[in-house]
């Protein structure tokens, strides 16, 4: 894998040329591992001596509060559940690198979103933005559609991301029949409305990242 990743960054150095900033979008349903893929394709732009930031579509979760309210909670994680707008606000700030923008991170362990978390610099020429609907075609995720630079989708099958979401919810110290819920009754799900739901990617890998 890291031959791939090696590859990947050489196919975005290639791309970018002598562009000022850089979006490369990495989509894929939950358990595929995005996370895993932007830090590793960041170190190694890094390692080739540029500036990059990473941008997690996660931050972008409602409040528990307000899913409660609209009965929603137990779905968190679908498409009506994230801050669509503020998102793409968020996206086409950085896209002129012409100004410092703060953004949001997910803190998994408490299921909150931490405002302002991270900064992405001007001198940051790549950003790596990672989410479940980069690629989503319905909604107003559709949005999204033209303003990546390069795009990756992870699409593992769905038994591998079965067995990975068991291991996330279980690492949790959820109990079964927690973990079940979560697995069977929104994550898989999502992952399927994900891969059917998708436009064509640059690059599409057909693996889970650990």
């Amino acid at each position: 894998m890291t031959a791939r990743i090696d590859e990947i960054a050489g196919a975005v150095l290639d791309r970018a040329g002598n562009s000022r900033r850089f979006l490369v979008a990495i989509a894929g349903p939950p358990g595929a591992g995005k996370s895993t893929m932007a830090d590793n394709l960041a170190n190694a732009l890094k390692a080739k001596g540029e500036r990059v930031a990473v941008l997690p579509m996660d931050g972008f979760h409602m409040d528990n509060a307000i899913l409660i309210e609209r009965g929603l909670l137990a779905r968190k994680g679908i498409p009506e559940t994230f801050d669509v707008r503020g998102f793409l606000d968020i996206v086409r700030a950085v896209r002129p690198a012409d100004q410092e923008v703060l953004v949001p991170v997910f803190d998994r362990s408490r299921e909150l979103a931490i405002a302002s978390a991270r900064p992405i610099s001007p001198e940051d020429r790549f950003i790596i933005i990672e989410g479940n609907y980069l690629l989503f075609t319905q909604g107003k995720w559709a949005e999204l559609d033209g303003i990546f630079d390069y795009t990756i989708m992870l699409a593992p099958p769905i038994e591998v991301l079965e067995e990975r979401l068991w291991d996330r919810w279980r690492g949790y110290k959820l109990t079964e029949e927690a973990a079940s819920a979560k697995v069977y009754g929104n994550d898989l799900p999502n992952g399927r409305l994900i891969l059917e739901n998708r436009r064509p990617a640059d690059v599409t890998l057909e693996i889970a990242l650990a």
